[in-house]
């Protein structure tokens, strides 16, 4: 008997994150290796944009690919990233869902589909197994009183991470930071904004865990 989803707020968030890794893979990556044409790659380590398509010193969006070829990774890319999309609002909740999700994100980074998502997706395939999993041990570790503002500010913390991520994506291809124009420093904002989505991320889900533990009480 297939087992249904319990956990919605955790599933949401996931589903919500996982677009944009997809999402990231199509638009950083899949669509810029397209545009470099039917040329072979000189190893595994590409730059996914290249010379010709660049906008800022350091948008090269450096990826990893199995495939030997521009045209045939970025299409690759473009399909993986659809799929985890696709995936990610349609049957992440269902029983093998992370672990599909998992191998999928797996297979966008070897298709050149980016490697800086990877310290998102982690987090995020972890915090998925938990939407079909019994939260007793986040219970007993969140007070009822602090379940309480977790949940409230839940929809915050999911709205600031995408938000953060949308504008690595952004920096990742244009390097445009309001009142800057120094490569070096655009740069380092962008790791900043990496770093943050993580630790966002990582917030939201506590939130959403808490908020379901909530629901489930009610």
């Amino acid at each position: 008997m297939g087992m249904t989803y319990i956990n919605k707020k955790i599933k949401t968030t996931a589903s919500a994150i996982g677009v944009l890794l997809g999402l990231a893979g199509i638009l950083n990556h899949g669509f810029f290796e397209i545009l470099q044409g039917n040329i072979q790659t000189n190893g595994f380590y590409i730059e996914a944009i290249g010379e010709d398509h660049r906008y800022w010193l350091y948008g090269t969006e450096g990826a990893f690919t199995i495939i030997h070829n521009f045209l045939i990774t970025g299409i690759s890319a473009i399909l993986v990233g659809l799929t985890i999309v696709y995936w990610s609002t349609k049957y992440l909740h269902l029983r093998h869902g992370p672990t599909v999700f998992f191998i999928l994100l797996i297979l966008l980074t070897l298709v050149g589909g980016g490697i800086g998502h990877i310290i998102l997706f982690l987090p995020t395939w972890a915090f998925a197994t938990r939407i079909n999993k019994s939260l007793h041990w986040w219970k007993r570790m969140l007070s009822s009183h602090l379940r309480k503002k977790l949940s409230a500010v839940w929809i915050y913390f999911l709205s600031a991470t995408l938000i953060s991520w949308l504008i690595v994506m952004e920096l990742g291809v244009f390097g445009y930071f309001p009142g800057q124009d120094n490569p070096d420093a655009i740069l380092n904002i962008v790791f900043i904004f990496l770093f943050s989505t993580v630790i966002l991320a990582c917030i939201s889900f506590i939130c959403a865990i808490a908020g379901d533990i909530e629901e489930q009480k009610s």
